[in-house]
């Protein structure tokens, strides 16, 4: 590890003169350079920290060796081995700043709420399941577009697709893609029977433009009218879009904007982020193999949490962690689940190696 790191502070100190030059900014690759030393820099200073802290406990150790007093000697000691556990801190810092970064953390994402098997007490649950995450994005402030938003008479929701094209949203939200199990008594129930009841959740990262390319003589892209409440605010023009893409079978459909225009560009934003999940998770399928373990593989088809009303208890299969409250959880307080999460990932990929 400490020759990586020596490698890595060099390539830094090299930047760093090469960025500081008068005309720097006239380099082709300047804003790539200037990117790079910026994920360098929380690396090398905490190295640096390390090697200074190192240096200062074999001076205390050295120190304490030579001291002829015995108390003196008992209290160099006890500062020698206090930067000893300092040090080991350290190391467990560095070792995981050199953890391979998933280069989707600092995008934005596509977030996918489907109601499964329950019926009706599904699509509750979704739409339960869409304000929590909007109470989420609220708290962090990050941004919340409405993509296509399919309703229930009852209120709930059979399908919701949101845009939230904020920096760092996929990797607060990436550990949430499953599937999210209920358990209670629905309202409709007379014998207070309790129902078990399902929604998935899908969490795609924003792809960027040159990352997708999307041929025109790939797509159909077909306009229809929005569904309303009825009334005066059924739409009598064509505004909804749904585009399909030919080689994998992808369908996106928008129609919560009124314009036709704003509708149509959700929707390539959409087919986007699912493109780039799709052949990303083909290109990495041997990596997701491997990938089995504690915090899931986000597939679809995995139950990762139980949400269990009688109890007010949601437990998170993957790590075994249970939280005791369900209407806090269900406003949006999911730190302590996601920040749970983000940990077990990280121990795996220290124990794994990386």
């Amino acid at each position: 590890m400490t020759e990586k790191l020596q490698e890595i502070a060099a390539r830094y100190d090299a930047l760093t003169q090469q960025l500081a030059l008068p005309d720097a900014y006239k380099l082709g690759d300047y804003a790539k350079l200037a990117r790079e030393h910026a994920e360098l820099e929380e690396i090398v200073k905490g190295y640096r920290a390390y090697v200074a802290a190192e240096t200062e406990m074999q001076a205390c150790f050295r120190e304490a060796e030579n001291e002829g007093d015995p108390a003196m000697r008992e209290m160099l000691f006890g500062e020698a081995y206090a930067l000893k556990e300092k040090l080991a801190e350290r190391r467990r810092e560095l070792e995981i700043l050199l953890l391979p970064k998933d280069k989707n953390d600092e995008r934005g994402c596509t977030l996918e709420i489907r109601a499964g098997a329950g019926g009706e007490e599904a699509a509750l649950f979704a739409y339960e399941l869409y304000r929590m995450y909007m109470g989420y994005c609220e708290k962090h402030r990050f941004s919340w577009e409405v993509v296509l938003r399919s309703e229930t008479e009852l209120g709930g929701i059979k399908e919701a697709v949101v845009l939230i094209e904020s920096k760092g949203a996929y990797k607060r939200l990436k550990f949430e893609s499953g599937v999210h199990r209920v358990q209670r008594v629905p309202e409709t129930e007379s014998q207070g029977r309790i129902h078990t009841s399902t929604c998935t959740v899908a969490v795609l990262p924003e792809a960027e433009d040159v990352e997708v390319e999307i041929r025109e003589e790939d797509i159909r892209v077909d306009l229809f009218r929005s569904s309303g409440a009825g009334g005066q605010k059924v739409n009598k023009t064509e505004t909804a879009i749904r585009i399909t893409h030919f080689p994998t079978g992808i369908v996106v459909t928008c129609q919560d904007e009124r314009s036709q225009l704003k509708n149509k560009e959700k929707a390539f934003r959409v087919l986007q982020s699912r493109l780039y999940d799709y052949y990303s998770s083909r290109a990495q399928g041997e990596e997701a193999a491997s990938r089995r373990s504690l915090v899931g593989t986000g597939d679809r088809s995995e139950r990762i949490r139980t949400y269990n009303f009688p109890q007010s208890r949601i437990t998170d299969h993957r790590i075994g962690l249970s939280v005791h409250n369900m209407e806090s959880f269900l406003s949006g307080d999911l730190d302590e689940m996601i920040d749970a999460l983000a940990r077990a990932d990280t121990e795996r990929k220290l124990a794994s190696g990386g």
